[in-house]
């Protein structure tokens, strides 16, 4: 069996969002649809071991950022490779609350929800969301799962339901973000980037990554 047929199906990056006793938490998700139009319903996939999952659990709210091209990649090394358990990932992230849920401002649209149901399967949680409140934020392209990984070169985390064990090795020796997953294969050969270069996704210096 190739698993990596799965690929082929189609995913956009998200963050979603909800609260933890009054302040904002969220991490990334790629697994997220439409289910109905009336009433606009959509549901999404979310890791148990999350700390967003527990708050999506006991406030019953979550809200989907629906990522762009343009979007800052960090975002999807802070809130796809940390848990809110142990940063405040909207310290130095501009949020807007909308539908009564926090929304990260740089992104293309928004679906804020209440839990109206759900499903469980071996790791995650599939929550179905009735939509509160949903808008557009800025212009641009939504980002794809393929952008993220072929443009971007970013890697899947491991709570990701599209993660897999044994994800095809790169062609040629690459660098390595230990912290997020990034993988640098850039025409300047790494050891020549000025020591100031960081991790265009989670922001960390060149002595955290490692050559593979």
């Amino acid at each position: 069996m190739d698993e990596t047929a799965l690929f082929k199906l189609s995913y956009g990056v998200y963050i979603c969002t909800s609260w933890d006793e009054g302040a904002p938490v969220g991490c990334i998700a790629n697994s997220a649809m439409q289910i109905t139009s009336d009433p606009a319903t959509v549901a999404v996939s979310i890791n148990r071991v999350n700390h967003t999952h527990k708050c999506i659990e006991e406030t019953g709210h979550f809200a989907l950022t629906i990522l762009g091209e343009k979007s800052d990649p960090k975002l999807i090394g802070l809130f796809g490779f940390r848990s809110s358990k142990d940063v405040d990932k909207f310290e130095n992230v501009a949020y807007s609350v909308r539908g009564k849920l926090p929304v990260v401002d740089d992104a293309i649209a928004f679906i804020s929800c209440k839990v109206v149901g759900k499903m469980e399967t071996a790791t995650h949680t599939v929550f179905l969301g009735e939509v509160i409140d949903c808008g557009h934020l800025k212009k641009d392209r939504p980002m794809t799962y393929a952008y993220y990984h072929e443009v971007l070169k970013g890697k899947t985390s491991v709570n990701a339901p599209t993660f897999l064990k044994n994800e095809p090795a790169p062609e040629k020796a690459v660098w390595v973000c230990d912290v997020c997953g990034y993988t640098y294969d850039g025409e300047i050969p790494f050891e020549d980037l000025p020591d100031d270069w960081v991790c265009p996704l989670c922001g960390v210096g060149k002595e955290n990554f490692h050559r593979k």
